[in-house]
């Protein structure tokens, strides 16, 4: 329960990032931004998934919370690009260009639903999900321009890193 607390706050610390970054923003802030608006909306709905099917508290807990986090990263996301005057979405192919970070299948996430190791499946699906988000924080880190987006990047990395942590330790209970 100690760890879910913990978690729960690095969840809250990576969602109070800065409201409104100030310049510089480079091409790989807004290519970052665009994509992890995406990439959130698909946590978000595996997040969903898993707060209606879980059993185990904890998987519950967890999953609400991201969710919740997610949301108010992907508001303020979308806050960002409307103050920078740049499209929400990434151009058709985006992933293809930059990094290559495949996105969570609509029929990983509809198997998901139709698990019958929920559990396990929905852990490991997220664990893969977070890892991705947390090798897209790092390549903003290294290249993106924006302070507040690249400190916002780094809590994503820490905070992804700590729920793939406590993931695996649910895999192992």
């Amino acid at each position: 329960m100690r760890a879910l607390l913990a978690l729960l706050g690095l969840l809250l610390a990576a969602a109070c990032g800065q409201a409104e970054p100030e310049s510089p923003v480079n091409a790989d802030d807004v290519m970052f931004v665009q994509m992890m608006v995406q990439h959130h909306r698909q946590g978000i709905e595996i997040a969903r998934v898993g707060t209606s099917r879980a059993k185990n508290p904890e998987v519950k807990t967890l999953t609400a919370a991201i969710a919740s986090t997610q949301q108010s990263e992907v508001e303020m996301m979308l806050r960002w690009l409307h103050s920078w005057d740049q499209p929400l979405t990434p151009p058709t192919g985006a992933h293809d260009h930059h990094g290559g970070m495949p996105e969570t299948d609509v029929k990983r996430i509809q198997a998901l639903r139709e698990s019958k190791n929920f559990e396990y499946d929905l852990l490991n699906l997220l664990i893969a999900h977070q890892d991705d988000a947390a090798q897209m924080a790092a390549a903003e880190v290294a290249g993106g321009a924006n302070p507040a987006v690249q400190q916002w990047a780094s809590q994503v990395q820490s905070s992804r890193k700590g729920q793939i942590e406590m993931m695996l330790d649910l895999l192992k209970g």
